[in-house]
């Protein structure tokens, strides 16, 4: 269905495609991943046509639809409804025909390809589109300069769906929204019954949706079956493959340069030398893995303060006086609780971490602060709002004027700001670096409570994942609004849901509230669940929640590393066999050693193994329990 030909593009003096090619399966749901920068949403636009290679192709068949999400939000008085209709060009043009024509034979043609295409039920899966992405019934009557950019590209990817293109071409549809609107997306792409290609840093989404990951490293696309998970499972199998190799061709290098040294010179040797020489040159280098500075995080953790750190008793919220967003909220935050802040966008997420965060003010009711607290908040807009032209570290020194510069250099090396890439300009960082900027200027001194409002936009799946690391190594209390629900369900235990002028705890499970969204049940509406047992107070409660959060981080850390070692085993015997394929090895003394050490991984492997089928084991059954 789709075909890359060493597809080669530079830009600005930097490569970026280096005769990329791949061929993708017919109906394959395919993720295209790789680090920020390495040029994916260029490689889609090639796809599109939206940009031109330097060198190659990309085949399709002959009268293949090609749909690709516009960057520009619609606007103008055309209703989010009849917008997302005419993204269906071919029903659109036959009922204006239909609407004129005189001939009955052609009338009869036109209305036997509109109930092919099945016109007729295309108004109702418009509106069921755009209902799942958020827009109710009067919402999707209005006109789109009533909405925000946020809201119109949802319109737009709308659009894009309900045109049902042969192939469709996604770059980070999840960006615009939030986690109700998420939840929907994914469930129809896993039904999307053409082929996708997909550009996403959700791993979740990565996980339930493709079932081919293509990664884009150094200008080279490479294709594996399976999702993201098992893409890197065979991803770490190659690179331990790769390494093995590499120093197997060190050990050679040393051997053949070793003969020149000592043999070249001499007139009877110096054939033999050449001919070693020679060898050398062809023999290609094999990259070692590199440690990627930007995979850290790490909050600093605060001084110890009594619970509660915050307390709301029935409070209100707003902006304009007399008209609250939010009333009658009761919550408690303690120094243990990592919270998930769910909601449809619109609905006050912002607003009560506003509230929480001391930006705004209750309006009525009572908010209650230790003395001492300390919070760190937040959004996409201070990524936004970074000086272009001053450094990480001008930005550090000027919120902490009174620290030496080894301190602020200090807190910036926590988030991979060390050395020379403090004094980078901010104009020249990524979107993810700048993100990881504006987290070490909210922690600086060490926060009580860290809000983060859609802390991943801009963070690759790997950056993710040290995030969460972070996260759980905090001490501090977390609240958290995302749509990454592989986020929320590494790093939350408690639920927080905001609809309908409230904010209540949501006595369930994420599952829990991903299969309400799927079934279209009332926002409101909590699943039943049993309540706590009777004699258990709320201190014990969160006292056991956290004993369990951090057994269930400690078997996940052991699962991890227990993964990790059988990885490292596997790759050092697949070394040891290859060697030992090899006749040579026989022919000195090495081959005895070679042999009692691969049967010695042998035994480590299966015992490692043995270790990681038991860490699986418990944390599956302790995460059953906390569920």
């Amino acid at each position: 269905m789709l075909t890359f030909r060493n597809i080669s593009l530079a830009l600005g003096g930097r490569t970026i495609l280096d005769g990329a090619s791949a061929a993708l399966p017919a109906r394959a749901r395919v993720g295209l991943v790789g680090r920020n920068g390495a040029g994916k949403s260029t490689l889609l636009k090639i796809v599109a046509g939206l940009t031109e290679a330097d060198g190659g192709s990309v085949d399709t068949p002959r009268g293949t639809r090609i749909g690709y999400l516009a960057q520009e939000a619609p606007g103008g008085e055309t209703s989010p409804h009849a917008f997302v209709l005419a993204a269906d060009t071919e029903r659109a043009r036959l009922m204006a025909e239909a609407e004129h024509a005189g001939d009955a034979h052609r009338m009869a043609d036109i209305q036997e390809r509109l109930m092919a295409i099945d016109a007729h039920s295309a108004p109702a899966r418009a509106a069921r589109i755009l209902s799942g992405l958020g827009f109710d019934e009067a919402a999707q009557a209005q006109p789109l300069s009533a909405f925000s950019g946020g809201w119109r590209m949802r319109v737009s990817l709308a659009a894009l769906l309900f045109s049902n293109p042969d192939v469709l071409l996604l770059d980070e549809p999840s960006n615009h929204l939030d986690v109700e609107a998420a939840i929907w997306l994914e469930n129809f792409l896993r039904k999307y019954p053409a082929t996708l290609l997909l550009v996403s840093h959700e791993r979740d989404l990565l996980n339930n949706v493709v079932d081919h990951v293509l990664h884009l490293d150094h200008g080279k696309i490479t294709l594996y079956a399976g999702n993201y998970d098992g893409f890197e499972r065979q991803r770490a199998e190659r690179q331990a493959q790769a390494d093995a190799e590499r120093r197997r061709q060190e050990s050679q290098r040393q051997k053949l340069q070793s003969y020149i040294d000592r043999w070249g010179a001499k007139a009877h040797t110096a054939r033999q030398a050449q001919s070693r020489m020679k060898a050398l040159k062809r023999m290609a280098p094999i990259a070692a893995a590199t440690i990627d500075p930007s995979l850290s995080f790490q909050f600093p953790n605060p001084e110890a303060l009594r619970p509660p750190l915050i307390t709301l008793d029935h409070a209100a919220v707003g902006y304009a006086p007399g008209h609250p967003i939010l009333t009658g909220l009761n919550l408690r935050i303690d120094p243990d609780d990592r919270i998930a802040i769910l909601g449809r966008n619109g609905n006050g997420k912002t607003t009560l971490a506003r509230l929480l965060s001391g930006q705004l003010k209750a309006m009525e009711g009572g908010v209650t602060r230790s003395g001492k607290l300390k919070v760190g908040y937040f959004t996409q807009h201070q990524v936004e709002e970074l000086s272009a032209a001053d450094t990480p570290f001008q930005h550090m020194a000027r919120l902490m004027p009174e620290a030496k510069a080894s301190t602020v250099r200090g807190q910036l090396g926590r988030f991979g700001f060390s050395g020379d890439k403090a004094d980078v300009a901010v104009s020249k960082l990524s979107g993810g670096e700048r993100a990881r900027l504006a987290l070490a200027l909210i922690t600086r001194d060490a926060p009580h409570v860290i809000i983060l409002d859609e802390p991943t936009n801009h963070l690759d799946v790997d950056t993710r994942e040290a995030l969460v690391q972070a996260l759980n190594d905090y001490d501090g209390a977390v609240l958290i609004v995302s749509h990454d629900k592989h986020l929320l369900e590494l790093t939350a235990d408690r639920l927080v849901l905001v609809a309908d002028g409230k904010a209540r705890e949501f006595d369930g499970s994420l599952d829990d509230y991903r299969d309400m969204i799927l079934k279209g049940e009332d926002e409101g509406e909590k699943p039943k669940k049993a309540g706590p047992s009777p004699g258990i107070n709320k201190k014990d409660q969160r006292r056991q929640a956290a004993e369990r959060r951090k057994e269930t981080q400690d078997l996940r850390n052991a699962a991890k590393k227990a993964e990790q070692e059988v990885t490292r085993l596997t790759g050092e015997k697949a070394d040891i066999g290859r060697r030992l394929a090899d006749p040579d090895v026989y022919q000195g003394d090495e081959a005895p050693a070679l042999i009692a050490r691969h049967a010695e991984l042998s035994r480590q492997l299966e015992a490692a193994e043995d270790r990681w089928l038991t860490a699986q084991e418990r944390l599956e059954a302790a995460e059953a329990d906390v569920a």
